[in-house]
């Protein structure tokens, strides 16, 4: 068999300061497979990706990358690789077929075989009826198809894709998992970066990195074996699953992993830990590509959040947030209609739905930044229409993109925000110090935002919405793209201030993390579909994700 991609002793040190990226990896990479890169945020995975494509040179070591030096070679490996970065693949200003002509400009494709190509991409990724349509007007699964397209000009023989589906919803990441599995039919190579560990758990190989050292290598299942017999569920039926899990986290027992699946609580016990010690029921149950992967990397923390301990909630009503038949229309679209719903104090409500069906809209007119057509929309029983700048003043509002300045410095955001959410003087100083403590961001002070890694970007987001003890979130897609033990990380910090009072509405493609809410409203085509908690969704499938598609498909059978 061909390897595709040899690698011997390589490392990659970063000064100023000193950082050892990538630490004396070993590698061959086979024709024809996917394969998975993971890893926590700054294990080294961009770094890699980064000295395959010869835009980075090794400190240490050699790589050949289809028989070519990627750094003395870079032209003409360029020719036979594809590379779809997570971000900047796409000029939204230009249509899909000017983008696709740029891609083959780059290329230096004849227009013989420009026009070839064009036709079979385009009729390969369903893209045909939209290529006059601009690239910033797509919605995420088709943005990300449309970058596939442009990658696969010119036949490449190998594929590069970093994060190719963070923010896509799961039909849209099934779809393009489909295309790339027949690419590997074809014998083209592909190393796909993914935060989804659901998603690496079907490929054929898997590389985890961690602190830039190759820990794993090798099949996704031979890795989730390694758990076997120690993945267990539980319940307290006088305990909500929140409740239950900060007990756990005080208690002695011998855990690795303990996270919220609808009415359960999912427990990872250690290696060689004595289960018939534990004095409470437990089922056990199959274990998970993403068990296996939190054990290797140690475990998630298991200790409480202390952002909790300083919020002081009162005279919160029992119904927080009031949707009534809220509408939204663009002309002759209609984005949002008759959406309806309560959200209880202390209550985290979901919004899930495919890319474009209605969710962000729906988000944004709870939170005062769309004015909806017809219906209403009630914060603390604050109209969002007639008082939207006092309903605002409840909110703490993270967003998936543009939550910080990207230019400004941690600390700079940090006291940007609290003048934004009305801290003045010793208060403002003090909770500000506060952040930085809670949220350990005091060694990353005087650096831009834009440059943290990406699990930080999100810690410091967070600390920038909750500085003012709001007791109110609006949290859209606050994890994506980062790793499950960030995830971890976020979700305990939520937990703590919802048992505290404080009520959560969120937007999410991770269907493990729909599983943390207490209820969920199914968006599609605009209307909610479907309204219950994990477990009433989860009556359509197996999983969530199951639930999630063949909800989606009854009902447009029934409209159809």
């Amino acid at each position: 068999m061909i390897n595709v991609v040899e690698i011997k002793h390589l490392s990659k040190i970063f000064k100023n300061p000193d950082i050892t990226a990538i630490d004396n990896i070993n590698l061959t990479l086979p024709q024809g497979e996917v394969i998975g890169l993971i890893g926590p945020d700054g294990s080294g995975k961009t770094t890699l990706i980064r000295l395959l494509l010869g835009l980075l040179v090794p400190t240490e070591g050699n790589i050949s990358v289809l028989g070519l030096n990627p750094t003395e070679q870079t032209q003409s490996l360029h020719r036979l690789i594809g590379y779809m970065p997570q971000k900047f693949g796409l000029y939204e200003d230009l249509s899909i077929a000017e983008n696709m002509n740029l891609y083959a400009d780059l290329k230096e494709l004849s227009a013989k075989e420009r026009h070839k190509q064009f036709t079979r991409l385009l009729q390969f990724t369903g893209l045909t009826p939209f290529i006059k349509r601009l690239a910033g007007q797509l919605s995420g699964g088709m943005k990300q198809k449309s970058g596939l397209a442009c990658t696969l000009l010119g036949n490449p023989h190998f594929l590069l894709l970093d994060e190719p589906s963070v923010g896509v919803d799961p039909i849209s990441r099934r779809e393009l998992m489909k295309m790339v599995y027949s690419l590997r039919d074809d014998g083209i190579t592909v190393l796909w970066s993914t935060s989804y560990l659901d998603e690496a758990e079907n490929f054929d190989r898997v590389l985890l990195l961690n602190s830039g050292k190759l820990i794993f290598n090798g099949k996704p299942q031979d890795l989730t074996a390694k758990v076997s017999n120690r993945v267990f569920q539980t319940k307290d039926p006088s305990l909500n699953p929140r409740c239950l899990i900060r007990q756990l986290m005080k208690s002695n027992l011998p855990l690795t992993d303990a996270v919220i699946s609808g009415s359960h609580v999912r427990l990872l016990f250690k290696q060689n830990s004595d289960i018939s010690l534990i004095k409470f029921p437990l089922e056990a149950i199959a274990p998970r590509f993403e068990d296996a992967v939190i054990d290797i990397l140690g475990g998630a923390p298991m200790r409480p959040s202390r952002i909790a301990k300083r919020i002081e909630l009162t005279d919160i009503p029992d119904t927080v947030i009031r949707a009534e038949k809220l509408t939204k229309m663009y002309g002759d679209f209609t984005a949002a209609k008759n959406i309806s719903f309560n959200i209880k104090r202390g209550e985290i409500f979901g919004l899930l739905g495919p890319n474009g069906a209605g969710k962000s809209t729906t988000f944004k007119m709870l939170c005062g930044l769309v004015k909806p057509t017809l219906g209403y929309g009630f914060i603390l029983n604050t109209d969002m229409i007639k008082n939207a700048a006092s309903a605002r003043s409840y909110l703490g509002y993270m967003a998936q993109k543009f939550s910080l300045f990207s230019t400004l410095s941690v600390i700079q955001n940090l006291r940007f925000f609290s003048g934004i959410y009305g801290l003045r003087g010793k208060e403002r100083d003090n909770r500000i110090k506060q952040m930085i403590v809670e949220f350990e961001l005091k060694p990353y002070l005087q650096q831009p935002a834009g440059d943290l890694p990406l699990g930080f970007k999100q810690r410091l987001a967070l600390a920038c919405a909750i500085m003012h003890n709001p007791p109110i979130l609006f949290l859209d897609e606050p994890t994506s793209g980062v790793d499950p033990l960030t995830r971890r990380e976020f979700w305990n910090h939520i937990n703590s201030m919802v048992e505290k009072g404080v009520t959560v509405m969120v937007t999410t493609h991770f269907m493990d993390e729909a599983e943390y809410c207490d209820r969920i409203a199914l968006i599609y085509q605009g209307q909610a579909i479907k309204i219950g908690t994990p477990d009433e969704l989860k009556n359509h499938g197996e999983t969530m994700e199951e639930a999630f598609i063949r909800l989606i498909n009854e009902y447009k059978n029934e409209a159809a």
